[in-house]
């Protein structure tokens, strides 16, 4: 990773951990991520941007594996996503041959387009959800 892309990285990840996700992960519509912590073992939520299609959630992470939710779902693919507020069990699963941009395209335009301008390893994430 270049020197750009580490500073970029710490940056927007020390904005989103302190002011970004506390703020956002308040809102009561906003699509949380519950991943379990692959040290502390504990639920750890994180506001995401993505769609429901059918039984599959879609998200693309803007730092690919550096992002610590994707580094939880590499230790323990079981999730939980919150969508308009009830809470839906499933299985991530990382999709490094899905193209990442194609797929911003078809989710929520200003979540893709923030996405797109912070990122920069962006990896897809289908997440299987049951029942």
């Amino acid at each position: 990773m270049s020197r750009y892309h580490e500073i970029k990285h710490r940056v927007a990840t020390t904005f989103q951990r302190h002011v970004g996700n506390p703020l956002l992960g308040r809102l009561p519509n906003q699509p949380l991520l519950e991943t379990t912590g692959r040290k502390s073992g504990e639920p750890r939520r994180t506001p995401i941007g993505g769609r429901k299609v059918g039984r599959e959630f879609w998200i693309v992470s803007e730092f690919g594996e550096k992002s610590q939710y994707v580094r939880n779902i590499q230790a323990d693919p079981r999730v939980r996503v919150r969508l308009k507020g009830q809470w839906h069990s499933g299985t991530a699963h990382l999709l490094p041959d899905d193209d990442p941009r194609a797929r911003l395209k078809a989710l929520p335009r200003l979540n893709s387009a923030a996405v797109q301008a912070i990122g920069t390893d962006l990896l897809t994430i289908r997440v299987d959800l049951d029942g």
